[in-house]
């Protein structure tokens, strides 16, 4: 390597320790899923149908944060597995009473993950944490339709 190129350290990347981080934390709320029958992705889309009532396949990919194709074929298969039911318009979605149960029965096991984690931290670090997060997507939201 050229002593004129620039070295770079992974483990002193932000990016690098922040996937870390999230790899941590989605597997532990994985683990807490798997009892229930959720994987993160359906947990993600009963919170959208249910909490924040959104209906639409585009609408709800923005929500989770994942793209328009990813997101019809998980709400294809979660119709398959009887968690969720066509509305009356043709991209309407709506979960199924099993599906709230579920996600009833899931709740317990999100909090508890999220709590694991912010016990970690002080309330100033946690709302820190949170702003210099949100500050790094500033900008961004153009590339994370892409994601």
């Amino acid at each position: 390597m050229s002593s004129d190129i620039k070295r770079y350290s992974l483990h002193a990347s932000i990016g690098y320790q922040s996937t870390l981080t999230s790899r941590v934390f989605e597997r532990r709320l994985e683990e807490s899923l798997k009892p229930v029958g959720l994987t993160r992705l359906n947990w993600c889309i009963l919170l959208a149908l249910i909490e924040e009532k959104l209906t639409s396949p585009s609408d709800i990919a923005e929500f989770v944060g994942i793209d328009r194709t990813a997101t019809s074929r998980a709400l294809r298969h979660m119709e398959r597995d009887g968690l969720i039911e066509r509305g009356t318009g043709r991209n309407d979605r709506s979960p199924t009473q099993e599906a709230r149960n579920r996600l009833d029965r899931a709740i317990p096991g999100a909090l508890s993950n999220a709590e694991h984690f912010a016990n970690k931290l002080t309330q100033e670090d946690r709302e820190k944490l949170a702003t210099l997060l949100q500050r790094m997507r500033e900008g961004e939201a153009a590339f994370l339709k892409t994601l």
